[in-house]
């Protein structure tokens, strides 16, 4: 059963001021399909400042792990205590094929402090360029690697677990999948921020929020063009979730959307399905709330708050 805190828990609101006075001088700019991918990855840059400041209590390590195709860049961010702590391999966001590590320290290195927790950013590589399955397999690597390393990077191996937000909830959800399937790393819990899950762009989310909000229906089913290589990804539940046919004995899910998101109906469904299997989760929808409110703390005032909610779920669900 679903633990609802706060699952589902208003009404529809308005927008929430903030996320409108955010919106506004964007009304009438291009989406991203509109223009060269390169110009979009360049323009995103632009963004950063928006997360808000790094916290100076952690400690940020950069290191490159091997990988089934390439070097794979992983960012650290651990907390300036004793330990030994819990970890979560996180997979950033940006529809496969933008963004990096890079737009996540404030954040990650916040969310580390607050929980108490080692993060490891796995800058996986993007799509067009590399489909379906290099990425995935880029983050799997990325979990397995932490695992292997756990005593000497002074972690609880017990207390391991995979986050993401956008794509990279995506990313999460199908590496906590395989980690099930080949029954090899024992994964403690998993994060999943408003993530995209299914190709069906005719769900409600995707109707009533289809233009407006930021990430269009438009943008997020050429998006996924981007990441999947054949029409069969999409039977794989390791590129599509919501495909999967067995949800059963998957690590404790967190599971958070925003109210106006064209992804908000992959992530209820999910979690959905989740509790239906007999899954640990725990849902919230953030009402008033646009996709990508965690990246824009300095904006977005929720952004900052959901980092000490999820803190505090993450504390809960490794008993800390």
């Amino acid at each position: 059963m679903i633990n609802a805190v706060g699952a589902e828990r208003k009404l529809k609101v308005m927008l929430d001021p903030q996320c409108a006075e955010f919106l506004s001088p964007s009304i009438d700019a291009p989406e991203l399909i509109d223009i060269s991918i390169p110009s979009g990855r360049a323009g995103a840059y632009a963004a950063i400042s928006l997360s808000g400041t790094v916290s100076n209590l952690v400690t940020i390590f950069n290191r490159y792990i091997p990988g089934p195709t390439a070097d794979i860049l992983v960012r650290s961010y651990t907390p300036n205590t004793p330990g030994p702590h819990s970890a979560m391999v996180y997979f950033h966001g940006g529809g496969w094929a933008y963004f990096s590590v890079d737009f996540y320290d404030a954040q990650l290195s916040n969310l580390s402090e607050k929980a108490d927790c080692v993060i490891f950013s796995v800058n996986y590589q993007k799509a067009p360029e590399h489909k379906f399955p290099i990425p995935h397999d880029d983050c799997y690597a990325g979990l397995q690697w932490v695992f292997e390393n756990a005593s000497s990077l002074n972690i609880v191996k017990s207390q391991i677990g995979v986050g993401g937000d956008s794509a990279g909830g995506n990313l999460a959800a199908g590496v906590a999948l395989r980690a099930r399937d080949e029954s090899s790393l024992n994964m403690a819990f998993q994060l999943l921020i408003y993530p995209c899950l299914g190709v069906n762009f005719e769900t409600e989310s995707y109707l009533n929020n289809a233009k407006g909000y930021g990430l269009s229906k438009r943008t997020m089913s050429w998006l996924w063009s981007l990441y999947l290589e054949t029409e069969e990804d999409k039977a794989n539940p390791y590129a599509v979730p919501l495909s999967a046919k067995n949800l059963r004995n998957l690590p404790p899910a967190i599971v958070i959307t925003a109210e106006y998101d064209v992804l908000k109906d992959d992530g209820k469904r999910y979690a959905e399905l989740l509790s239906e299997h007999k899954n640990s989760v725990v849902y919230e929808d953030f009402a008033g709330m646009i996709h990508g409110f965690f990246n824009y703390g300095t904006v977005i005032t929720q952004g900052v708050e959901l980092q000490d909610w999820i803190a505090q779920r993450l504390r809960e669900v490794v008993g800390n």
